[in-house]
């Protein structure tokens, strides 16, 4: 939808002083309907079901069988697995119903940023006022005070980092994503677990990193997206969030 919007924009942009209009292309979560990418037929509604589609079709389109790519039964069954644990965890309460919301748009955003390198403001400034939101007015993960001090020492450790980064390497470190990505996770717990969403996202990117360069999937000059890295730790501060922050207090008040 994005990539849609930008090419409606830049079309406007250059025939700006064209007598005719340029008609704006409908493109949304309805319209339209959900259909192949490669030969554009729409999908019946019993290849469209969660995961049992895909394997009723052996991966392929019904109509052209071109390959099915394997982000749909990834997305669907983590969505699935994600929402199970949580409702597990949380059980009926608005705590659920609030980190489902935060967990759809997180999978979203690994896979967003996986294939494109982007980390949409659409959705990371969403559920980063939500957050707040949530905190400010009912206290549902951390206090309002540890929300708003989180989403701005979130947003400004990581720039610092990366303009640092920048001024002495003179090649761009971190996309300003990864920035508000960060402070997102500091609205919805708090302040005190960035340190541990940072370090465990720098020790598993590292770790994958350097897997991938010495395998040769990938190149070492060339940039690796940190969001899925950052999204995982931050994800699991939804369970174990309180015990760290426990743990941390202990261990400061001695």
């Amino acid at each position: 939808m994005l990539k849609n919007t930008w090419q409606q924009e830049c079309l406007e942009y250059l025939n700006l002083n064209q007598a005719t209009p340029i008609p704006r292309k409908i493109f949304n979560l309805f319209i339209p309907r959900s259909h192949c990418p490669k030969c554009e037929k729409p999908i019946p509604f019993w290849a469209n079901m969660p995961i049992v589609g895909f394997l009723i079709l052996g991966g392929k389109c019904h109509a052209c069988e071109s390959i099915i790519s394997w982000h749909y039964p990834v997305v669907e069954l983590l969505s699935g697995l994600a929402s199970f644990a949580l409702a597990y965890h949380f059980g009926v309460t608005i705590q659920t119903i609030a980190v489902l919301i935060l967990s759809w748009g997180l999978i979203a955003l690994i896979f967003i940023d996986l294939d494109h390198m982007l980390l949409p403001d659409n959705l990371t400034f969403t559920l980063l006022w939500l957050g707040l939101l949530l905190n400010v007015t009912l206290n549902l993960f951390t206090t309002a005070e540890n929300a708003i001090l989180g989403a701005i020492s979130g947003y400004i450790s990581l720039w610092l980092v990366a303009n640092i980064f920048k001024l002495i390497r003179k090649v761009e470190g971190m996309g300003h994503g990864d920035f508000k990505l960060f402070a997102l996770f500091g609205a919805w717990f708090g302040w005190q677990v960035l340190p541990f969403i940072i370090l465990g996202a720098t020790l598993i990117g590292s770790i994958i990193g350097i897997i991938a360069i010495l395998s040769k999937k990938h190149q070492f000059k060339k940039p690796l997206p940190f969001g899925p890295f950052l999204i995982v730790c931050g994800w699991l501060m939804i369970f174990y969030g309180e015990t760290i922050i426990t743990w941390y207090r202990t261990l400061i008040t001695g």
